[in-house]
């Protein structure tokens, strides 16, 4: 034990102390949080993981130990021992769980000081975020970071409770695995003991939890680190954690019954809302169709309305030829903003839309003496009454078309939707958790830069029973026995039932594209395991980051993660990655080529 520390024992944190605790002597440690010096007396604010404590120092009662706390400044580690007294009732804080007591010092000690800091420290800290992570570790004293950390411990905490109860077993799975390449790139650790040969960081434990339904042990858990070296997004980390779970002898019903009952568990015990369950399913068709995207944000409307009937036979090429080269004609009507938006407002979320892929946005707006538009005088009257009878069109509306393939329609409609609820803030007085679970998407997805199917979730999905006989002769019209769950238009997590029979598993392979030789050199291992007898099983994968950013308010994943690396997968506190000396490099029989 150091001499400063000798003789002293915390008596607890600083907001374990209340009223009843008044005429007690107590020892407390932390970080100074606020000095106030206020001639004759000092009151220093002490902060730890707890919260705060306002101690006393009298110049009155001891003049040394009052010229000692002169010469304490914010973030130095103190000691305290004192007695714990009633504030006088001028001054007591209520909005602080120590704001009716306060500690009178008779001894302090210094642990530590320190320098000033390099970023603010306050509660609504202005410092630029990527200073704010170089120096995470102060960051991380900041209220607003350690309530969100502890925040992710109950979820965590909750979770592990909740799959106990329903009979899971929480198991670990390997951290270096074999490379088994398929959509996103591994991290890749060399061998030291044999040269040549690398280990994959896992990007989930999805074979190995399938492996453990075969071994038998019937439900599983883990919160688990997961790897991908993939561009970085806005709200992506190269690692980043999952809930994991499989469950053997179940079906698509099965899996989403028990972890209804853990969501809306969970979400009760954190944020005392009430999930009514069953939680709200909608197939990915019919999400595509209404919402242009997967994973939709149901709490506001502007679905997409398909207007080719309308404008096949359209004397404008424009839009009748796109319908006749396979290709749909669109719309969304966005209530009120043809009065709510100007001329620049419209022309500006054309080239929004330019800017996700679209060749152009036409528009509508219907005004009270009339329409205005480009576009209607290449359309006859009646299809003009057909396009305002079926988007239910009103005066002070503006109609938003895209004409492309489907996908392209989609895609930059689901967006557009999105940008239009941000414009107008849509969303501003939306309160709560709209949860809602996408099933039966697409088996395989068409890739046409490779010119070859690619798997919609990961190559082990099974397809759905009445669609197996597809596989052969229509492979792109499977859909699988797939779901996720989606909150507020963000993805939570992702599951589905997986394939047991190893021929259907080797058929699927076969349509990814890969040889007899392929298959048996990445997945030969499950192949051979699945003729040992397999339960049907099935699972899903949440983001716990993803959960808690969701829980704490925050739209930013670095808020949710203790350490967390930039967009171009650095870390600013350690400056990882790095260099290694040439000597750990020869070890490995690693040769480093500069382009």
């Amino acid at each position: 034990m150091s001499e400063l520390m000798k003789g002293l024992k915390r008596t607890g944190r600083v907001t374990s102390f209340n009223k009843e605790d008044v005429g007690k002597e107590i020892t407390i440690m932390g970080w100074v949080n606020k000095r106030r010096d206020l001639g004759g007396v000092i009151f220093i604010d002490v902060r730890d993981v707890s919260g705060i404590l306002q101690v006393v120092f009298k110049v009155e009662i001891d003049s040394d130990l009052f010229k000692k706390a002169e010469t304490l400044r914010n973030e130095y580690v103190i000691a305290i021992k004192g007695l714990v007294e009633k504030r006088d009732e001028e001054t007591i804080n209520p909005n602080l769980k120590t704001g009716y007591i306060e500690v009178v010092a008779s001894e302090l000690r210094v642990l530590s000081a320190a320098k000033t800091s390099p970023i603010d420290m306050s509660n609504d800290s202005k410092t630029n975020e990527l200073l704010r992570l170089k120096h995470r570790y102060l960051d991380l004293r900041r209220e607003p970071m350690q309530d969100i950390l502890k925040l992710r411990h109950k979820v965590c905490m909750i979770t592990r409770e909740f799959f106990n109860k329903n009979e899971f077993y929480e198991i670990e799975t390997p951290m270096m695995t074999k490379s088994t390449p398929e959509g996103a790139r591994d991290y890749l650790v060399p061998s030291r003991v044999n040269q040549g040969s690398f280990y994959a960081l896992p990007q989930s434990p999805q074979i190995f939890k399938q492996l453990l339904m075969l071994s038998g042990m019937d439900k599983y858990m883990q919160i688990v680190r997961c790897f991908r070296d993939e561009d970085l997004r806005a709200n992506r980390q190269p690692e980043f954690t999952q809930i994991d779970l499989e469950m053997s002898f179940v079906d698509v019903d099965d899996v989403i019954e028990v972890n209804e009952r853990y969501i809306k568990d969970l979400f009760k015990k954190i944020a005392d809302y009430e999930i009514t369950l069953p939680i709200n399913r909608m197939t990915y068709k019919e999400a595509m169709e209404r919402f242009g995207s997967d994973k939709p944000d149901t709490r506001f409307g502007l679905e997409l309305v398909d207007l080719s009937n309308v404008l096949k036979d359209s004397k404008f090429k424009v839009f009748s030829g796109t319908i006749k080269n396979g290709g749909s004609v669109r719309a969304i009507n966005a209530k009120g903003c043809g009065e709510m938006f100007s001329r620049r407002d419209i022309d500006s979320l054309g080239e929004y839309a330019k800017g996700i892929g679209s060749k152009g946005m036409a528009w509508i707006k219907v005004e009270e003496n009339g329409l205005k538009s480009a576009i209607t005088k290449f359309l006859s009257e009646e299809e003009i009454d057909n396009i305002l009878k079926t988007m239910e069109a009103k005066t002070g509306d503006l109609i938003c078309f895209i004409a492309d393939s489907n996908n392209k329609v989609f895609s930059i409609l689901g967006n557009l939707r999105l940008e239009i609820a941000k414009r107008t803030k849509l969303l501003n007085d939306k309160k709560g958790f709209e949860l809602l679970w996408i099933t039966e998407f697409p088996l395989l997805d068409y890739d046409e830069e490779n010119k070859r199917y690619i798997a919609t979730h990961h190559p082990f999905t099974s397809p759905m029973d009445e669609d197996l006989s597809k596989m052969d002769t229509q492979p792109d019209k499977v859909r699988a026995k797939a779901y996720d769950l989606v909150l507020n238009g963000e993805e939570l997590g992702g599951g589905s039932i997986r394939i047991y029979d190893p021929e259907v598993q080797k058929k699927m392979f076969s349509l990814l594209g890969f040889s007899e030789e392929d298959t048996n050199d990445r997945f030969g291992f499950l192949i051979e395991a699945l003729k040992y007898g397999t339960p049907p099983h099935g699972g899903i994968a949440y983001g716990l980051d993803r959960i808690v950013m969701s829980l704490a308010g925050t739209d930013n994943i670095k808020d949710v993660i203790a350490f967390p690396k930039i967009q171009n997968a650095s870390c600013p506190l350690t400056e990882a990655p790095s260099k290694v000396d040439a000597k750990q490099l020869r070890e490995l029989g690693i040769a480093v080529i500069d382009d």
